[in-house]
């Protein structure tokens, strides 16, 4: 989400920390995303938050004025604020979320890239099947729902030997999907959504259970098989090349409690805002 100093294209991160600079904020402002995003992966919804403090003593601003404000900073970029909450300073955007919904995106009967409309380029993952076992992949779809551990699942970093790998899936589902611009477009392709709910995930989980998902569908992989890679429960057991690319990837929704996000209304004599913001 946020490119290192040395990396000379800028991360959506970047973009927005500059557009809060251009508030003229007394603070050094930082922002704190609810959800990384590797490179290629999309985000149609995020949050994230951060603390603001005006000059000379001015009142916060009001939530649809700071909308509108980092909206005019942002304008080159297609990155766009849909709503602000200012909330307690207790507050935490990826801490406090109670569940991130991602949704991946594959085409069927696409042999080259080219046929596929220009409005889904770089956004699903088309592969040259026509037909994929949606039965198969609903089923081994429902063995990942529940608490496991998804070992098996993630590719290893060095936060690996940090982070638990039960996990408690609350949606894995396989359902038709359409192309963006589908009711201008004239040749019939056929797009699946498969659609992943947890309050967290694991480094390229997502990814790798929508490579055994569709590895299902194709017959390359059983409902068994799937089984036996969730329970071996080692991420040395995932075969290789069959991680879904990130192109097709998108979080759609991070969710918190509704108390979390009521207004909170600083004291008179606080200035200095938390706030927490969806892309």
């Amino acid at each position: 989400m946020k490119a290192p100093l040395t990396q000379q294209v800028k991360g959506v991160q970047n973009y927005l920390e500059e557009a809060l600079r251009r508030l003229k904020p007394v603070n050094n402002v930082s922002l704190s995303i609810s959800s990384r995003t590797d490179s290629g992966v999309h985000a149609l919804s995020n949050s994230g938050h951060f603390d603001l403090q005006r000059r000379h003593g001015k009142v916060p601003f009001a939530e649809d004025v700071l909308v509108d404000a980092l909206n005019f900073h942002l304008r080159p970029e297609p990155i766009r604020i849909t709503r602000a909450h200012r909330v307690a300073n207790s507050f935490h955007a990826r801490f406090c979320a109670i569940s991130r919904t991602y949704v991946y995106r594959v085409a069927t009967g696409i042999s080259h890239h080219a046929q596929l409309p220009l409005t889904d380029c770089n956004l699903c993952w088309g592969i040259s099947d026509t037909d994929l076992d949606v039965g198969a992949m609903r089923e081994a779809a429902g063995l990942l729902i529940g608490s496991h551990d998804f070992s098996s699942f993630r590719a290893l970093n060095s936060e690996t030997p940090f982070k638990d790998p039960v996990k408690t899936l609350e949606v894995a589902s396989v359902e038709p999907g359409n192309a963006f611009a589908n009711a201008h477009f004239h040749r019939d392709i056929q797009f699946w959504e498969l659609t992943f709910k947890s309050r967290s995930f694991l480094y390229k989980q997502v990814r790798r259970m929508t490579g055994a998902l569709v590895a299902v569908g194709q017959g390359k992989l059983s409902v068994p098989q799937l089984k036996g890679l969730l329970e071996a429960g080692d991420s040395v057991s995932y075969p290789q090349n069959m991680v879904a690319p990130a192109t097709g990837l998108f979080l759609t929704r991070v969710d918190y409690n509704s108390t979390d996000l009521q207004p909170f209304h600083p004291s008179r004599d606080s200035v200095q805002e938390d706030i927490g913001t969806t892309l």
